[in-house]
């Protein structure tokens, strides 16, 4: 029998090896492209003049200048005058004046693109690939000289003759340039680019919100979608989208309770949450809310844990005043458990928040979590969807950690619905306890009730609710 008749196959060929990677200097950057550049690629970064395109391409080269290695080369155009471009550079703490004109050689190319046309960037580039030898080349702003070329004609060969040159040679390529996202179809650097990110501003309010994607990066899987960034003295700061994690469909989750810290509620909850779910607190200003989240927080002091407490409502200063009101002065060792974060209602960005979460549960192992409010955090997102898709990612990430979670929400009537205010929130926690204030017999007092306590047979009737010295605590009679 043939080998046709047979079904035989051809083999099927071995996977090469991984494709090296150079650090972009920024982490959470070289998390979205799974590790970094691509070595010996070219690539494109393209954003509107003030993206942060040159910060974030000096930051690359910064990163990786080693004086073991290869020079790394910075050509200027006619974009900016290249002492203008250095004079900003050091602004930035990672610059290194030992490393400029050692590791790091800025040049201009100005004055050759003015004189002989883009056919002086192939000799130039030939030139410094012969003497320099360069790891490196970064091309500022590589725009300018597309619009230098007197017809596409004339810049796709000179593009075919540079892309030839820097194939033949091992080094790693950044082309920067104040491009338009319709360009990305119609000119030919694109074509050639093996990676491209996208670097965009969006107007929010009174404030600019700075986003990056990747739009390209051939042959590597990446991190797909808008990532906020923020220019600051450190370079550029990168807040990835969260996506869910990849255990969720596999972990398994613990069996014991966590305390809520309440005395009563635990009993109500047939011995309390579980540990590693996400509890919603709803209800009107002045129901409770913070100060179920500050005792779920002492509770696990008390019991060794690390805490976190994110908050937008109270400044610090108010915040330790109130912990210290309901659970006592803390001590050194309970003070070094806790991890305040707050920010400002004024400013809030919601990428930036969870990236801070997430360096707070790294840094530490963190078991509980209380974010005070979401109503503040819907603002900062600024879309419901938005919104809905960070939170739903973010309860999965705290199950898969087993962190147990306690989030706040203010709503009057204290209702859960599917709307764009609460953005399903509902549906994607495990615990819901709401908190009431009531008129009964012309006496105003404060009711809890539980509404849904996932796998537990909860107590579904609702109970006084006691504010104390110590705290709230609830009763034993029904509301």
């Amino acid at each position: 029998m043939s080998d046709e008749l047979r079904g035989s196959r051809k083999p099927v060929p071995e996977a090469g090896p991984p494709i090296k990677r150079l650090t972009t200097g920024n982490r959470e950057l070289d998390d979205i492209l799974e590790g970094g550049i691509p070595e010996n690629s070219l690539n494109i970064i393209m954003g509107e003049p003030g993206s942060g395109k040159t910060t974030l391409a000096e930051e690359f080269v910064f990163a990786n200048a080693d004086e073991e290695r290869r020079p790394i080369l910075y050509l200027t155009t006619i974009s900016e005058p290249l002492d203008k471009v250095i004079k900003y550079l050091q602004q930035f703490r990672f610059f290194d004046a030992e490393k400029m004109g050692a590791t790091v050689l800025y040049e201009g190319l100005g004055d050759e693109l003015t004189a002989r046309g883009v056919g002086a960037l192939h000799a130039r580039l030939k030139d410094a690939i012969k003497t320099l030898s360069p790891k490196i080349i970064v091309i500022d702003s590589f725009k300018a000289i597309h619009d230098l070329a007197k017809s596409t004609n004339e810049m796709r060969l000179m593009l075919h003759e540079v892309a030839g040159l820097l194939a033949a040679y091992n080094t790693t390529v950044l082309l920067v340039g104040e491009y338009r996202h319709e360009d990305i179809v119609t000119f030919p650097e694109f074509a050639v680019a093996d990676g491209i990110i996208e670097l965009a501003r969006n107007a929010l309010g009174t404030r600019d919100e700075r986003y990056l994607r990747v739009f390209k990066l051939r042959g590597s899987s990446y991190r797909q979608g808008f990532h906020a960034f923020d220019i600051t003295s450190e370079g550029v700061a990168v807040y990835p989208r969260l996506v869910s994690p990849v255990e969720a469909t596999s972990y398994s989750r613990d069996s014991s309770r966590a305390s809520s810290g309440v005395p009563g509620l635990d009993a109500m909850l047939g011995g309390g949450f579980w540990t590693g779910s996400s509890t919603l607190l709803a209800g009107p200003t002045g129901s409770g809310k913070t100060t179920m989240g500050i005792q779920f927080i002492l509770e696990g002091l008390r019991r060794g844990e690390r805490c976190l407490l994110v908050n937008f409502q109270e400044n610090p200063t108010q915040l330790a005043h109130q912990i210290e009101e309901i659970g006592g002065k803390l001590d050194d060792d309970a003070r070094g458990r806790l991890e305040l974060l707050y920010y400002s209602a004024v400013e809030l960005s919601i990428d930036r928040i969870i990236v801070s979460i997430f360096q707070a549960l790294n840094r530490s192992a963190i078991r509980r979590v209380v974010i005070d409010a979401l109503g503040d955090l819907a603002m900062a997102a600024n879309d419901p969807t938005r919104m809905h898709d960070y939170l739903y990612a973010l309860v999965q990430h705290f199950a898969v950690r087993g962190v147990s979670s306690v989030l706040t929400l203010e709503t009057d009537p204290p209702i859960m619905s599917s709307d764009a205010t609460h953005g399903r929130l509902s549906h994607m926690t495990d615990n819901i306890v709401f908190l009431e204030i009531r008129e009964k017999e012309g006496t105003v007092g404060r009711t809890l009730r539980i509404a849904k306590a996932r796998g537990i047979a909860h107590d579904l009737q609702s109970r006084e609710l006691k504010i104390e010295a110590g705290g709230l605590r609830v009763g034993k009679g029904r509301a």
